[in-house]
């Protein structure tokens, strides 16, 4: 080739060439893609946090619903009026276990060792009729069941971490219902401006659902627990204070909370006698009827109607996925997706129309 011949250059676009209209718009895909799948792999690996979090909102909805009660009865400021309400949920607390804190004390007691002692009974008797193992397998499976348990962890280990959780749950709950705009703005930033409205209007009937929710769950669980103690102790069955709380308590987690305390009642009811047994079983039956047909209809008409078996299946899948953290909190999450696919389509169907 001679020095005076030119060289002819290519006109296309290079393949790494971001000029190119189609290289930038596969690129963008790819970015989108690739952006989802970290996203995931970032969710299941931080989802325990994630989910103290959202334990944390589910506590500031409650703060949030007595400040809002609160505040049709005193035109005081919303940091008064929150403290008032931290302050009287802690005296109730205190005062509760304060007046019944002994009592308690004993019939926990009481009942770890009645159970104890039921559930001896009830694998003796699957052995003698040959529907479990016998009791030396039993004790070799228990031992290295707790054997490798021992390995993994340690009580004192879990304890500290629920512990821990539980402070982290209570800490951003108080600081998100002191100042609830500051964080709703903040989200609302992180979203584009076109978006802000609908995303605006989301969180406003997601915070209402949640409200309404919790506001009925506390009024189930109280009710609910005073009728079980009540009822129990009016039929004679031990420890009915400790049950009474205990089923308030497991009244949060709907359908599986009311199997754990009917389980607990029956065990504890035929520990007292036959008579006493059948009286548990009745007293479990009527309340749960009571609870499904009147309480829970009555409840829900004013707050959250959820399907028992969708709430049931999230309970199965959070439970499984997440253990019972997710479990408890499957419920409020359930609501939330509810309202937000709800909002969806209503802006689809506005934009249709």
């Amino acid at each position: 080739m001679s020095d005076t011949e030119t060289v002819e250059l290519v006109s296309e676009p290079a393949p790494n060439e971001l000029r190119d209209p189609f290289i930038r718009q596969e690129l963008k895909r790819a970015t989108v893609w690739l952006g989802l799948a970290g996203a995931i792999a970032l969710v299941v690996l931080l989802i325990q946090p994630l989910l103290i979090i959202f334990a944390g909102l589910v506590f500031a909805s409650m703060l949030d619903g007595g400040v809002r009660l609160l505040g049709r009865i005193l035109p005081i400021g919303r940091p008064w009026r929150l403290a008032i309400v931290v302050i009287l949920t802690i005296v109730f607390v205190v005062g509760v276990f304060y007046l019944t804190g002994a009592g308690i004390a004993q019939q926990v007691e009481q009942l770890r060792a009645t159970l104890t002692t039921q559930a001896t009974k009830l694998i003796e008797w699957a052995s003698n009729i040959g529907i479990m193992p016998g009791k030396a397998d039993l004790n070799g499976m228990a031992q290295q069941a707790l054997g490798s348990f021992g390995k993994i962890t340690s009580y004192l280990g879990v304890a500290f971490g629920a512990l821990a959780s539980l402070i982290m749950v209570l800490v951003i709950g108080l600081f998100i219902a002191m100042e609830p705009r500051l964080y709703e703005g903040g989200l609302q930033w992180m979203v584009p401006r076109d978006m802000r409205p609908r995303f605006s209007g989301t969180i406003e009937a997601m915070t209402v659902t949640m409200r309404r929710l919790l506001a009925g769950r506390l009024f189930g669980m109280a009710l609910e627990g005073v009728m079980t103690g009540v009822a129990l102790a009016i039929f004679g069955v031990p420890m009915a204070l400790v049950l009474g709380i205990i089923t308030g308590i497991l009244a949060f987690i709907p359908n599986i909370g009311a199997i754990v305390s009917g389980v607990l009642m029956v065990a504890v009811g035929f520990s007292a006698g036959m008579h006493t047994g059948f009286a548990a079983i009745g007293i479990y039956f009527f309340i749960q009827t009571l609870d499904g047909y009147v309480i829970i209809p009555m409840v829900a008409k004013r707050t959250v109607d959820l399907p028992p078996a969708l709430t049931l299946s999230t309970q199965i899948l959070a439970g499984t996925l997440f253990g019972i953290l997710g479990l408890t909190l499957a419920d409020p999450l359930t609501a939330m997706i509810k309202v937000a696919l709800e909002r969806s389509s209503e802006a689809e169907a506005d934009a249709e129309a």
